[in-house]
């Protein structure tokens, strides 16, 4: 059991354990988002600063970075034929609404197994002008998909559930109706067939290395003629939410409102980055030496143990259950004290385990020195 001995800080106690310098990773940045950032991208962003930042989005610059972004998506994931990459400012959880607002026609069908897949269904819910969705839900720590369903026209869930750690496989269900994918934490780190989704959307603090604050979205010729035909109807949207208006600022290279232009630099920059070093599969194939290792360090230890089974373990999103007599707060927070940080696990599971960043930008060297970190502190708190 972790007996760390503790001091009072300005948040609490902290721990005073000192983890030996030579165990520790390079770089002790292991959050699920916001993600870590690599050091020569930040360099790049301070270099480019003094003439990019506080500057109008409007503008040849900007615009140019923004069609950047646009054509690296859709050729890092070899994008069908006419699907388009559409962006708004907001996150992920903006475009939820904008889905309720702009292409769910009466009823969705979700697939529940987390807390982001599960937020999505509840905007469906609480939308007065759309029938009640219908859910399939598992506890967290598995993965449900939608059942089809005679009267949905939308069918939705998460690609990784960015709170417990699992996989779902993305495939069309055999039923009608657009099919709609969160992949906010998949993106940039798993591969996709976007032929089975007609929007396929996500924010960038992630696996994309770059910072919140936007969404972005593949979207389909069917997707987009959806959007145009709810549009044309009497149903009122407002413009924030309207994804007819972002599919017009996004032909542009703009947004509706002023985007975070750091943001878009650091999107652009690891995007480039990603398709000049071998692109989505050479990036997933860093995710998953990452998973390998953390994994396979958990299974080999009697108080450890992965949460989720196969095959839903995420490559990208990595949670591990600790025995009672393990306190995981106390690892994490000595893990963080010795700078070592955001290893805590999601906030509503309420589980006693720990939950680790595995996106292409963490060196998989840095995953295997977390364990023996975490081999020493359990060894010696």
């Amino acid at each position: 059991m972790i007996h760390a001995i503790w001091r009072t800080g300005d948040n609490g106690p902290v721990s005073t354990l000192r983890i030996p310098t030579n165990l520790l990773p390079a770089d002790g940045r292991f959050g699920c988002g916001p993600a870590k950032i690599p050091g020569d991208a930040l360099a790049r962003l301070a270099e480019a600063g003094r003439t990019w930042l506080g500057t109008s989005h409007r503008q040849a610059p900007v615009r140019d970075v923004v069609a950047r972004i646009q054509r690296g998506l859709l050729d890092l994931y070899a994008a069908p034929e006419g699907y388009r990459v559409v962006l708004g400012n907001g996150g992920s959880t903006l475009f939820w609404d904008a889905a309720v607002s702009s292409l769910i026609e009466r009823r969705s069908a979700h697939g529940v197994f987390g807390e982001f897949s599960a937020k999505f269904a509840a905007a469906s819910a609480a939308a007065p002008h759309l029938d009640e969705p219908a859910v399939v839900e598992v506890a967290p720590g598995s993965v449900a998909l939608p059942e089809p369903t005679a009267d949905a026209d939308v069918y939705a869930w998460a690609h990784n559930e960015t709170s417990t750690g699992a996989l779902a496989p993305v495939q069309r269900p055999d039923a009608e109706g657009l099919v709609l994918i969160d992949g906010t934490s998949a993106a940039g780190g798993v591969p996709v067939d976007l032929a089975h989704t007609d929007a396929y959307y996500f924010a960038p603090q992630k696996g994309l290395a770059s910072d919140g604050g936007l969404w972005l979205a593949f979207l389909s010729p069917a997707a987009v003629e959806r959007i145009e035909r709810i549009a044309a109807g009497d149903r009122w949207i407002p413009s924030i939410l309207s994804l007819q208006q972002a599919v017009q600022n996004s032909a542009a290279h703009q947004t509706l409102n002023t985007p975070a232009l750091t943001t878009l630099f650091l999107l652009a920059d690891r995007i480039d980055h990603v398709l000049a070093d071998g692109g989505l599969d050479a990036a997933a194939a860093r995710s998953r030496a990452s998973a390998e290792q953390l994994y396979g360090w958990a299974e080999a230890r009697e108080w450890a143990s992965p949460f989720v089974a196969e095959p839903y373990r995420s490559p990208v999103v990595g949670t591990i259950d600790f025995s009672p007599e393990v306190d995981a707060a106390a690892v994490a927070a000595t893990l963080r004290a010795n700078g070592v940080v955001d290893t805590e696990p999601y906030r509503k599971l309420g589980r006693n385990q720990l939950r680790i960043g595995m996106f292409p930008t963490i060196d998989p060297a840095d995953v295997e020195a977390l364990c023996a970190c975490i081999d020493w502190v359990v060894d010696n708190g």
